[in-house]
């Protein structure tokens, strides 16, 4: 079964993270691809992102030439899973 990220740079909030953006800086990339890339390389994940301007649609498609090694994955790891950023009122109760 695989995972819809329909929301995978959670509103913004994923490229303000520091540790995203210490990372994007390294490669000299956008932290929204950082996210994304990350997101891509997970094994049964499928993610939408949104993208009304060609600029944005071409940048979510650059993520996928970014390589993360293992410092920057493990940067990524380390960021706290106990936060919501996005709701939706259709998402089930999780919490």
């Amino acid at each position: 079964m695989a995972l819809i990220a329909y929301t995978p740079l959670a509103r913004g909030e994923a490229a303000a993270q520091p540790a995203i953006q210490r990372i994007a800086a390294k490669h000299g990339v956008l932290p929204s691809q950082v996210a994304l890339q990350w997101l891509l390389a997970q094994d049964n994940v499928a993610a939408i992102p949104k993208a009304s301007s060609v600029a944005n649609q071409q940048a979510n498609l650059d993520a996928l030439q970014l390589r993360l090694d293992v410092e920057d994955r493990a940067l990524i790891a380390a960021l706290p899973k106990n936060q919501r950023v996005v709701s939706p009122d259709f998402a089930p109760q999780w919490d």
